[in-house]
């Protein structure tokens, strides 16, 4: 809260999900990966084939969260919401591991 008191500009509070890359030798290997982690709940994985033919698959969750608390200097949200979204964030982070 001291810091966001300080801020002169606009604060965003941002939690990324998981991601994993996982560089596979044949494109099969990738969508075996692919189907486990969809099946898993990854629901933003996907398979990418780069130029010179290398495959890469990323494992992503959906757990995401960004949300602004200040805009030029001026705190939009009260200091309950803030430990609110850490609380949410903090689940989302356990829904991770």
């Amino acid at each position: 809260m001291t810091a966001l008191e300080k801020a002169t500009g606009d604060v965003v509070f941002k939690f990324e999900p998981f991601v994993l890359h996982v560089l596979c030798r044949e494109l099969q290997d990738a969508q075996l990966l692919h189907s486990v982690a969809i099946d898993s709940g990854f629901r933003n994985s996907g398979i990418t084939v780069g130029r010179g033919g290398k495959i890469t698959m990323a494992v992503r969750s959906t757990h995401c969260l960004e949300v602004p608390l200040s805009h030029k200097g001026t705190l939009m949200v009260s200091e309950e919401y803030i430990e609110f979204l850490v609380h949410v964030a903090n689940q989302k982070m356990e829904e991770n591991i």
